[in-house]
């Protein structure tokens, strides 16, 4: 049951990242900072998958409920950072221009980044990618807990 559990988390985790890399590469909507952030707690799950099918152990299912609550909590900051809850990295968001010489204001523009982490670039039922995977990611987290909570059949 354990190594079920195991894999199947891991399943969802490749899926997510493989829904990023969909939207990255066929849908022509780069990642910002945070969403590679939210991409790295995916690849400790995967891995944690992997590995769970071959040594289901609970310390393997507890390092993937680590990687998917990373996952989870980066998308739930990343929610604030587009909804202006808060404020983003610097090097994503773009700050308070009040105060700034011509030239700060012109090193601003010139030195921002590509892609905005404080713009939603999709989204669908009134929640973000950002805010989906911070959804499903805490979905992810709950079957992790089930695996380290199940016999290891």
């Amino acid at each position: 049951m354990r190594r079920t559990l195991m894999l199947l988390a891991g399943a969802g985790s490749a899926a997510l990242l493989l829904a990023a890399f969909g939207f990255q590469f066929l849908g022509g909507m780069p990642p910002c900072k945070l969403c590679y952030w939210q991409r790295y707690g995916h690849g400790l799950a995967i891995a944690a998958g992997v590995l769970g099918a071959l040594v289901p152990q609970r310390w393997v299912a507890g390092f993937g409920a680590l990687g998917a609550a990373f996952s989870s909590g980066t998308g739930i900051y990343h929610t604030g950072v587009e909804r202006g809850w808060w404020e983003g990295p610097t090097s994503c968001t773009s700050g308070s221009i009040s105060g700034l010489s011509t030239e700060e204001l012109m090193n601003q523009v010139m030195n921002a980044p590509l892609v905005r982490c404080d713009e939603v670039p999709w989204e669908m039922l009134g929640l973000s990618m950002a805010s989906w995977n911070a959804v499903a990611s805490a979905v992810l987290v709950a079957l992790w807990i089930a695996a380290m909570l199940a016999p290891r059949r």
